[in-house]
């Protein structure tokens, strides 16, 4: 974030608590992340009882990455198969180009 980024205070719920953070996101944006954040927590809390929410908070951050890094290696997978195919592609079309 640069220096002339401005930052706002935004108030946020999670796990019942209130929160302002100071941030340079767009404060709707910061809203839609906390409730993330907020939903994961009451998903925990529900699944396996009451826990301190301190506890259930680094339950709902290791979630959550797990849920990031499964996306973001299927989004690898992805632009690897394109990436293959496109290739292929590449070289029919060079190889029709030759005996045309």
């Amino acid at each position: 974030m640069s220096e002339s980024e401005e930052r706002r205070s935004v108030t946020v719920q999670i796990a019942g608590d209130e929160h302002i953070l100071r941030t340079s996101a767009d404060p709707e944006y910061t809203r839609r992340c906390a409730e993330l954040v907020d939903e994961r927590i009451t998903q925990i809390l529900r699944h396996i009882g009451p826990v301190p929410t301190d506890r259930a908070a680094i339950l709902a951050a290791l979630s959550l990455a797990d849920e990031w890094l499964q996306a973001e290696d299927r989004a690898k997978a992805s632009a690897q198969g394109v990436a293959e195919r496109l290739e292929a592609l590449s070289t029919t079309i060079g190889s029709r180009m030759e005996e045309a």
